[in-house]
């Protein structure tokens, strides 16, 4: 009796020690999932947060937008849409309990519209204006390449051209390239033969090369960096922050009754907006020092003021002949602009330690309704 008795009290300790190590296991089995459950609807309310702060930015910047639209027809880097203090200030009367937000606004007409270099969609005509543009981007870059083909620059236009041209077939113009070399790749893939949607696209294009279009530098930081964006001589910053797919406009058919299937980019560079190195693409190569001045000129303040001053006004587009320097330079005026309505909102969202940027292209436009003017969304990309 005695021995069955401490057999059964053998059997209720296992059963106990049992329980409890599964009672246990349980226990932090379930601590763990809470605990992953907590911190993954922490991370989720988080990433939620951060993008209305950031979203917030991208709003304020069309709010900025369309207040200038009202007082200007003309647009400038000496508006407060691009003045960086401007942007402090306004950002400072919409503080958040938590994160913060800044954002940077930059003119898409200041830079080189890829698809103008067709005159026409669809069509196949080159715009020679265009293409002399590309020419003084290209060549300085391309002829640092010892190895490279004397032909080399015209070769990379020519390429693009037969990319965005209709055509299709085996005439291409200055060694270009159709479909039928781009099948002959690994993987093979077909001409666009249309504008092209995103500048990452040029780098499908014969000739084009990452060197050339992102630079064999880091690009400074696109909010809080240089406003030029220049790299250096030994590093520059590549062609891509001067490019543009935007700037698309109707055009109206020729007889009554006829379906409108024609548009063109025009083309036109706001001189106002323009960076130092598309200013240098106007001028051409034999004017950099002009195109300087002009950068200079656009930026000069007054020296003591409490305020910022600007010296020079920026009205037409023929300003730039009142430069010291810049009597001889001649810019065709089909190339020039000082007014534009496409604009690129970069916002920058910190919140604890993450962050979460968000660019956004806008076309400000009036509503044919209300005829107030209003910002719509072209592309919206959260990273």
């Amino acid at each position: 009796m005695s021995s069955f008795l401490k057999n059964r009290r053998g059997i209720a300790l296992l059963l106990t020690l049992t329980i409890t190590t599964v009672l246990i296991a349980a226990t932090l089995e379930l601590n763990r999932q809470v605990r992953t459950t907590v911190i993954a609807t922490a991370t989720t309310r988080d990433r939620l947060l951060l993008s209305h702060i950031a979203s917030s930015g991208i709003h304020l910047g069309m709010a900025m937008l369309i207040k200038d639209r009202y007082g200007s027809n003309a647009d400038s880097v000496q508006e407060d849409w691009a003045d960086p203090e401007k942007i402090s200030e306004l950002l400072q009367e919409f503080p958040f309990e938590e994160g913060s937000v800044t954002f940077k606004i930059s003119d898409e007409l200041g830079k080189i519209q890829v698809n103008a270099l067709i005159k026409k969609f669809p069509g196949h005509r080159l715009n020679d204006l265009q293409y002399n543009m590309w020419d003084n981007l290209l060549r300085p870059i391309v002829s640092k390449d010892e190895d490279a083909d004397i032909n080399a620059t015209s070769s990379i236009i020519g390429s693009l051209k037969d990319w965005l041209d209709s055509k299709d077939d085996d005439a291409t113009e200055f060694s270009g390239a159709e479909t039928a070399y781009y099948e002959t790749l690994d993987p093979p893939y077909e001409c666009r033969n249309g504008p092209i949607p995103h500048v990452d696209e040029l780098l499908m294009v014969k000739g084009m090369t990452p060197e050339i279009l992102y630079g064999t530098g880091e690009a400074p930081d696109e909010i809080t960096g240089s406003k030029e964006m220049l790299g250096t001589e030994e590093a520059p910053s590549g062609i891509t922050s001067y490019l543009t797919v935007y700037g698309m406009k109707k055009t109206r058919p020729r007889r009554k009754n006829r379906k409108n299937k024609t548009f063109q980019y025009e083309g036109k560079i706001n001189i106002n907006t323009a960076d130092l190195p598309v200013l240098k693409v106007l001028t051409g190569p034999d004017h950099e020092e002009c195109a300087q001045a002009m950068y200079d000129y656009r930026e000069e303040q007054e020296e003591g003021a409490d305020t910022k001053t600007y010296v020079n006004a920026l009205s037409g587009t023929g300003w730039y002949r009142n430069i010291s320097g810049c009597g001889d330079v001649k810019i065709n005026s089909k190339l020039l602009t000082n007014t534009s309505d496409t604009f690129r909102i970069e916002s920058a969202a910190t919140l604890h330690d993450a962050k979460m940027t968000i660019t956004t292209v806008v076309q400000r436009e009036r509503d044919k309704k209300t005829r107030k003017w209003k910002c719509r969304v072209l592309n919206w990309q959260e990273e």
